[in-house]
């Protein structure tokens, strides 16, 4: 009689093992193919993101910016103007709105300057 309820506890236990095993099977292979999904996304995002690299380079690119500047605003290379010196800085550790108050600057901007520019001055 024992023996009988022992092998039965057995069959049992050696049943309920195959299904977790079976459980532990399973999904092992769906996290399985959620990672070679995941992986061929990121393959994906990688080769957009070298497209997307090569497209900025592109449009970056100083010299063609240089152009669009000067075919469609009219902006060329101009020299640079001195507005300030080095004097008129403010020394290390010195407030520059205590010490030295803000300086006008002057600036003669030719008549064929672009309209859409504006010169902002900062008053105290």
């Amino acid at each position: 009689m024992i023996a009988r309820v022992l092998n039965f506890f057995f069959v049992g236990l050696a049943a309920l093992s195959c299904l977790a095993l079976y459980r532990v099977s399973e999904n092992t292979r769906v996290a399985n193919m959620e990672l070679t999904s995941i992986n061929h996304q990121i393959a994906q995002e990688k080769s957009t993101m070298n497209v997307m690299q090569a497209e900025w380079q592109r449009v970056a690119n100083p010299g063609r910016i240089q152009k669009l500047a000067q075919a469609y605003l009219g902006m060329n290379d101009a020299p640079v103007m001195e507005l300030s010196s080095f004097e008129t800085l403010p020394r290390r550790g010195e407030n520059p709105m205590d010490a030295n108050p803000v300086q006008n600057a002057s600036v003669t901007m030719p008549a064929t300057a672009n309209t859409n520019l504006h010169l902002v001055v900062a008053r105290n």
